[in-house]
């Protein structure tokens, strides 16, 4: 009996040994410690201007494409700075003319460009309806079709409409698929507290799928077709080149302000607490 105990006393301790390792494992690679290497960040732990060495801005009020109302401006601290250990992107009622609205636009091209790897910003969304906050991806290289959208891809790692609060949205665009003509390829998610508190929104990025996710939990997967289909070409997949960061707070637009806008609740705010950049160690 003595002899048996300890048989199964061992096989105990070696099964409790494998799982722990494996959920170990499981809950390293879901915060970036196994297979993936830091390569770029921004933690905001300075103050003031967004890091010039990481950050350059769009500038304009032209719409956008979208019907915006804002005037994104340049290295104003009212629209985009760095406060409490946050960048914050804040959208006010203080412009003039047609844009009536003022806010930032932070690209890191030029400064960070990166092809695959996994990409997490920590943030904080504005609410209210007419607020449309985003971070996305867009090509730093243009070198198929028309040299523009959607030919050269985007990636939008998050997006969130006012007037559908706490729900957020994962998108790609290509040639293929995109909005503009219904075929689009996107998915959306519950969070419940979007508004109220950070949540970490990431996307894995691989030469065969991109894969998104909200704390961790998986919810949209974007296949490359090249993959199992030899017609395939830029059109569904032109995610094999260089892509940088977007991060904007816009205004209305065909989406945003879908359902009006409400002018009372400004100014308002997207916060991101953090941006680590990781790609593959093979």
């Amino acid at each position: 009996m003595r002899i048996l105990y300890l048989f199964f006393t061992l096989i105990f301790v070696a099964a409790s040994a494998f799982f722990g390792c494996q959920n170990q494992t499981a809950l390293s690679q879901a915060n970036g410690a196994v297979g993936w290497r830091l390569v770029w960040s921004d933690e905001f732990d300075y103050s003031g201007l967004p890091d010039s060495a990481k950050w350059e801005y769009d500038v304009g009020g032209h719409g956008w494409g979208n019907k915006e109302l804002q005037y994104y401006t340049e290295r104003r601290k009212e629209n985009a700075r760095i406060e409490n250990g946050h960048l914050t992107i804040e959208a006010r009622r203080d412009g003039s003319g047609r844009n009536k609205y003022t806010s930032a636009r932070l690209v890191s091209k030029g400064r960070g460009d990166w092809t695959y790897g996994r990409f997490e910003v920590s943030a904080k969304l504005p609410a209210g309806r007419g607020t449309w906050p985003a971070i996305w991806m867009l090509p730093s290289l243009k070198s198929y079709g028309n040299m523009g959208w959607p030919d050269n891809g985007e990636i939008d790692i998050m997006e969130h409409v006012g007037f559908d609060p706490n729900v957020v949205h994962g998108s790609a665009h290509t040639r293929a698929y995109h909005h503009s003509i219904g075929t689009q390829k996107s998915a959306k998610i519950e969070v419940p507290d979007a508004s109220t508190a950070f949540n970490l929104y990431s996307v894995e990025w691989t030469p065969k799928e991109i894969r998104w996710y909200v704390n961790g939990k998986h919810y949209f997967t974007f296949l490359n077709e090249g993959t199992t289909q030899p017609t395939a070409d830029y059109k569904q997949w032109p995610f094999d080149k260089p892509f940088h960061l977007v991060l904007n707070l816009a205004v209305g637009g065909k989406w945003g302000g879908k359902h009006g806008l409400d002018q009372s609740i400004w100014p308002q705010r997207m916060e991101i607490d953090y941006i680590r950049i990781y790609q593959l160690t093979q």
